[in-house]
């Protein structure tokens, strides 16, 4: 058995690193409104002294800008957002209630536009009547103008999301899809005002309140399949929200907001509650729902010494706990953090999709000035001509466009959150589409990684000892179960010092007469041919070497998962650093027939490389600690995890829990969110191909040009979302 880890880094270099890394801020942007915000916000955010990148996210309406600590703060990049015209403020302070506030505000101007639409077309049929039969032109005036006092008033209160987006738009000297809507709804308002005050028969104000209704039907399912579709990455922080039982001196009980909560308060959690920190069990036993966290839907027993996490449920009994992290420092939070950054991040479709909707943004007013003029010219009236121009503003606005790809990206993450898979590559989704192979790794990956000392008899207190004070500075499977092994015994195992790694080989410690080693056989002094599988050794100077034997079951599933993914023509292969009769056993017993055994990390890679000269896309499943040059070396990559690790994992993908499926979801689903995206983006140009003509042609009218566009940006959404009622792989 090889042991391998990543070298541990002096104080001074961890130093330098947490300085070089960025502050992530997450800001959220509720006036972004189309694909031409995303550059315009993006800009702006880059703009400030010590912006290293911004991501905007059209879908979720927000914008992750990672700064330079000490150099930009959070306020500096709202200032900046705000002086572009844009409206930012931080995550926090946003919040369902508001989102709720924002949904209902939509839907009363819904509701005013639609009953003055209805009252304003009853009028028009009556004037359309009338002048097909001998009504009194007064009467018909006055009609008109009733019909104006109803339009008026209903075009300032309804159309205040328009103008307020567009205003906002022009004050930082750029364009929105609100600006063209908000000239179309003032033009077509204005020009039948001017009708009805010179006594002209076309008057559009049915026309100008009906568009209005149609394009705020529109915002509203808009803004509501938004919400739906936001992830759940952005749900996460509330179910570690609510109140916390702090237990204070003598036992008394005070309920507290859980985000004050410290490292180190005592809290009792009753039967039913969500867990408000992560938190060691102090007393109590009984059963927690980790389905949040793992994606396992059996209930975990918890009993004193048991970590547990924020967010998941007590179902048992009381459990009085201690607090190891709150409120940001949760493993939920951080969940949460790497969700938002996989969602916000731009894969290549992304940025293929926020490239044409900034080239198509500015076009819009091309087209419809273009139209106005060309209608004028064939010899149109004033009045036609801008008619079929107002048409062009509204059809011509690319938000379908900019929402076909970022409404899929959160879809399929939050799909694979609720079985317990993270997703940590913004374009790891598209990778593993592509992948035609899988490798995997043996030791905790096509194994379950917790082996056992099957020789525990034969090794005495002193040797364990020695060894399990060097296996506790790795955090590979056998390295673990040699100190679960001494603690098992009752042997206090003290922190490592002065314990290096050896990439390939092993642990070893200087000592003052010499040294000790843990690892593979030859590097601990055994000849070819003696060292066993599933094995690692014990050798100190001059004392014989002492062998440490492990047995590791497969993961349940790991046969059937190998056979699915034959069935779908995927190559497999087992790549290890372990003995060759381990691999062996394994690779028989899950029914791989590519193997290869006592790799060094470097040969891995090579394997890898070589598969990648031949035309392969490897997606390689391992243990993202110990294999994570091979990972990084992969074409995608994917890795198990226990829930404390999520972070430290090297793979584009981390997944949970004791069975091998989660990579034929992964699998699944990235194919399934490639060929979605593929259909909004025909839906995105099929509609702006057959649309706009007809629209510059005046075979559209205003009307139909909001339900239209309205229409495809729904549709767009709507597609995405089938991805969380699709069934499992």
């Amino acid at each position: 058995m090889t042991i391998h880890a990543l070298p541990a880094r002096s104080g001074a270099k961890a130093l330098a690193a947490r300085e070089e890394a960025p502050t992530i801020l997450t800001l959220a942007v509720e006036n972004m409104r189309c694909g031409g915000c995303i550059r315009s916000v993006e800009r702006a955010a880059i703009s400030v002294a010590g912006v290293r990148s911004a991501r905007a996210n059209l879908a979720a309406k927000r914008v992750s800008v990672a700064v330079e600590t000490g150099r930009a703060s959070e306020a500096d990049v709202i200032a900046a957002l705000s002086r572009a015209g844009f409206a930012a403020a931080p995550m926090q302070g946003t919040s369902q209630h508001t989102e709720s506030s924002r949904e209902f505000a939509l839907l009363r101007r819904v509701a005013v536009a639609g009953f003055a639409a209805m009252n304003i077309m009853l009028l028009s049929v009556s004037v359309w009547s009338g002048r097909a039969g001998d009504m009194d032109q007064s009467l018909i005036t006055l009609f008109c103008w009733l019909s104006a006092l109803i339009a008026l008033p209903t075009v300032v209160y309804a159309g205040q999301p328009f103008y307020a987006s567009a205003l906002s738009a022009l004050k930082g000297r750029r364009l929105n899809m609100d600006v063209p809507i908000s000239l179309a709804i003032i033009l077509a308002t204005g020009m039948s005002l001017y009708q009805t005050l010179v006594g002209s028969e076309q008057v559009y104000f049915d026309a100008a309140v009906s568009l209005l209704f149609f394009l705020l039907i529109g915002r509203y399912l808009d803004e509501h399949l938004r919400v739906r579709a936001r992830g759940e990455a952005q749900n996460l922080l509330s179910l570690q929200s609510g109140i916390a039982s702090l237990i204070g001196e003598g036992g008394s009980l005070r309920p507290i907001p859980a985000h004050v909560l410290v490292p180190g308060d005592k809290v009792l959690i009753g039967a039913g509650e969500r867990v408000p920190a992560d938190a060691l069990v102090l007393s109590g036993s009984g059963d927690i729902d980790q389905s949040l966290i793992t994606g396992e839907t059996i209930p975990v027993a918890v009993a004193p010494g048991a970590q547990i996490y924020a967010g998941t449920l007590n179902l048992g009994s009381a459990l009085t706990v201690e607090v190891t992290a709150a409120d940001s420092a949760t493993l939920l939070a951080e969940i949460g953090r790497l969700m938002a950054a996989a969602e916000q991040g731009k894969a290549r479709y992304r940025r293929l999709a926020d490239r044409a909707a900034q080239i198509y943004a500015p076009a819009v007013h091309g087209l419809g000035a273009a139209t106005f003029l060309g209608w004028l010219i064939v010899g149109a009236p004033w009045q036609t001509a801008l008619t079929y121009a107002i048409a062009v503003l509204i059809i011509t606005c690319p938000c379908a466009l900019a929402l076909a790809v970022p409404a899929v990206q959160i879809a399929a993450a939050s799909r694979l959150f609720r079985q317990g898979i993270v997703i940590k590559a913004a374009d790891g989704l598209e990778r593993v589409a592509e992948a035609d192979m899988v490798v995997f790794d043996k030791t905790g990956t096509l194994t379950l990684g917790r082996p056992e000392l099957v020789n525990d008899a034969a090794i005495s207190d002193e040797v364990l000892e020695s060894a399990a004070r060097l296996a506790a500075a790795s955090k590979h499977p056998y390295a673990q179960a040699v100190v679960a092994a001494a603690r098992n015994r009752q042997i206090a195992v003290g922190a490592p010092e002065g314990v290096e790694e050896i990439p390939g080989r092993g642990l070893v410690r200087i000592l003052p007469c010499g040294e000790e080693r843990l690892g593979s056989a030859e590097w601990c002094g055994i000849a070819p041919g003696r060292g066993g599988a599933s094995e690692v050794w014990y050798a100190r100077d001059w004392r014989a070497p002492v062998r440490f034997r492990f047995a590791d079951a497969l993961r349940s599933d790991a046969a059937a998962v190998v056979q699915e993914l034959k069935r779908r023509g995927h190559p497999i292969a087992l790549l290890s650093g372990d003995r060759t009769a381990a691999v062996e056993q394994a690779a028989r017993a899950s029914g791989i027939t590519t193997w290869q055994s006592e790799l060094t990390p470097a040969r891995k890679i090579d394997w890898l490389a070589e598969c990648a000269k031949q035309g392969r896309k490897v997606l390689m499943v391992g243990d993202g600690l110990n294999d994570a040059p091979a990972l990084a070396a992969a074409h995608a990559s994917l890795s198990p995890a226990s829930a404390a690790d999520i972070s430290q994992r090297a793979a584009d993908f981390v997944f949970q829990g004791e069975r091998l499926a989660p990579v034929l979801e992964v699998l699944s689903t990235a194919k399934r969110a490639r060929n979605l995206s593929l259909q909004n983006f025909g839906v995105a140009f099929c509609y702006n191909i057959v649309a706009v003509p007809f629209a510059m042609a005046g075979y559209v009218t205003p009307l139909i040009a909001a339900i239209v566009m309205s229409t495809s940006s729904i549709l767009v959404t709507l597609n995405a979302m089938r991805l969380a009622g699709m069934g499992k792989a």
